[in-house]
């Protein structure tokens, strides 16, 4: 049985643990990062996934970005143990994080990603939205929470204020 919940302050160091075991050394020089810099999470959307045993299997994290004028969510890391990947936990994570985000009444989410990976959720690629550099712009995938979130919405991605 596999628990999701809000992230605490007390899961921080394992939870960056786990991102360091399941990405690249460096991963924090990715173009994400910077902005991520200064600038808290979105706490309701930050879940952990965890087993009878309480060990961390999953986690998932928000931050708040600006798109041109427009306030968007950027959806990453999201990671899952290695020894607990194909059993749906990064699924679950997504879904579970969205429908909160839904709740709170917001709009409109990016990431950077693999599209077909992400397309079941319902990303599609933001041609006008603009990571900073070195992102592949085939990459940087959006969902509307509500309809037309993202029409008109363009420029690039800054942190939030």
């Amino acid at each position: 049985m596999i628990r999701l919940s809000q992230e605490q302050a007390s899961d921080y160091w394992e939870v960056e643990a786990l991102y360091d075991l399941c990405f690249a050394p460096g991963r924090e020089a990715l173009s994400s990062y910077r902005l991520r810099e200064g600038v808290a999470p979105v706490s309701p959307l930050c879940l952990t996934a965890r087993d009878a045993d309480g060990i961390l299997a999953a986690a998932i994290r928000f931050w708040p970005v600006r798109v041109g004028g427009a306030e968007a969510l950027l959806l990453g890391p999201i990671a899952v143990h290695p020894t607990r990947q194909g059993e749906g936990l990064g699924a679950a994570l997504i879904r579970e994080s969205l429908e909160r985000a839904r709740a709170l009444g917001l709009a409109r989410v990016m990431l950077v990603g693999d599209a077909p990976y992400y397309r079941r959720f319902g990303f599609e690629k933001l041609d006008a939205v603009e990571m900073p550099p070195p992102t592949n712009p085939d990459r940087v995938l959006g969902i509307a929470l509500v309809p037309g979130a993202w029409d008109g919405v363009a420029g690039p991605v800054t942190r939030a204020a």
